[in-house]
């Protein structure tokens, strides 16, 4: 396993090519789901809400996970604006922190990636109402087969409560396990997410 050498931090001017060099190792390395990441929000109140979601998209604009915007964390990011991630590969001891304001994505990227998504999925997205309390598991069965039979023929279309938000980073920091738990650390930040980057390393 490659450590995080002073060449990789000297060299790179900006957190994009290093991650994507380690998202490609996490790639080959973790058993599942390499692209997992723990997302935080705020509820309205200032409490902290954090859960495992799926990145489906990741470019220099940002990372990107979809969610129906009715559940707990799709109204904490339309309200608060703002998000936290963290990617953690244990086969390789490392991760990868990310904060930033978050957008919704654009209404054709969000259809594209539905149809993308197996048709059971499709249906799912339809029949949860998530978050909300559910009076038991054959209520959500129920909801499945209604909206299967609803969309039995042709396309299941994206609902108007379900898209991809994307957090833009203006902070992106890189850790790595080393003995003695004196691990390295390496952060960029920038004002905006339309800024350049500065970076230093971080006492672990």
């Amino acid at each position: 396993m490659k450590s995080l050498t002073d060449g990789d931090f000297t060299e790179a001017a900006e957190p994009f090519a290093l991650f994507e060099r380690w998202f490609s190792d996490a790639t080959a390395s973790e058993l599942n789901d390499p692209n997992a990441m723990a997302l935080a929000t705020v509820d309205p109140d200032g409490l902290p809400n954090v859960r495992m979601v799926l990145m489906k998209g990741w470019d220099e604009a940002g990372f990107v996970f979809y969610t129906n915007t009715e559940s707990a964390k799709g109204r904490e990011l339309l309200s608060g604006k703002k998000a936290a991630l963290v990617l953690h590969w244990k086969s390789l001891r490392r991760q990868v922190r990310v904060r930033g304001p978050v957008e919704t994505v654009s209404d054709a990227e969000a259809d594209e990636y539905f149809r993308s998504r197996p048709r059971d999925s499709r249906i799912g997205a339809w029949a949860s109402q998530q978050s909300r309390p559910l009076e038991s598991r054959f209520a959500l069965e129920k909801a499945v087969a209604t909206n299967a039979t609803k969309y039995a023929i042709g396309d299941v279309p994206r609902p108007p409560h379900w898209t991809g938000f994307r957090i833009r980073p203006v902070e992106i920091e890189f850790w790595q396990d080393k003995p003695f738990r004196l691990h390295d650390r390496v952060v960029f930040r920038r004002s905006a997410p339309e800024g350049g980057w500065n970076k230093s390393r971080l006492y672990p």
